[in-house]
């Protein structure tokens, strides 16, 4: 039976560690938010950001920047512990990080896409995550390592972008850098 509710940020911190250092790897992650239109879901993306120990996030496009007002209040502060660079346009985002090492991986319904559970996840690694409402462009794609998707069991083809972006990141975080679940390959999904 669990105990009471911890309340002291220490308490919390310690649990924290302990089985972060049991359970996640070293690994440099970072997040890609292309054209976001809501500022709720950037704030939100600043504390899942956190919680994986990301070294940044990248914003393009007309994706909302702090300060503001709507970031501040879903990242409860987050937002001042992550760095973030912004670039106007997608391609040169993905460019730079290229150049800098990194892997980057869309979390997209694309064609050949991989199941999210079966991507071998590098060590340093960029989840790319596209718009609300048209997903990652297919310029950006073309330039990506990699896609995963998330299966769905319900009628709804996608999660909410921030959710979708924890699961993936944990998922990387959790895994020994270039393991997964299963050797067997993802399906190909067809276009009617």
């Amino acid at each position: 039976m669990p105990g009471k509710t911890l309340r002291s940020k220490t308490a919390i911190r310690r649990l924290h560690e302990q089985y972060a250092s049991l359970t996640g790897r070293e690994m440099t992650i970072a997040f890609l938010l292309q054209d976001w239109d809501d500022p709720y879901n950037v704030g939100g993306m600043f504390r899942v950001a956190d919680a994986v120990g990301a070294k940044e996030i990248i914003l393009t496009g007309h994706t909302p920047v702090p300060p503001h007002p709507q970031i501040h209040v879903t990242s409860m502060g987050h937002h001042r512990r992550i760095p973030f660079r912004y670039f106007e346009r997608h391609e040169e985002a993905v460019a730079r990080l290229k150049l800098e090492g990194y892997h980057l991986v869309a979390v997209e319904i694309a064609q050949d896409a991989v199941h999210y559970k079966h991507y071998p996840y590098p060590q340093k690694l960029c989840l790319v995550i596209g718009n609300e409402v048209n997903g990652v462009y297919n310029k950006v794609l073309s330039m990506c390592d990699g896609a995963v998707f998330i299966p769905m069991a319900g009628k709804g083809k996608s999660l909410n972008v921030v959710v979708a972006a924890a699961l993936v990141a944990y998922e990387a975080w959790q895994r020994p850098e270039g393991a997964s679940d299963s050797a067997e390959t993802s399906p190909t999904p067809s276009e009617p």
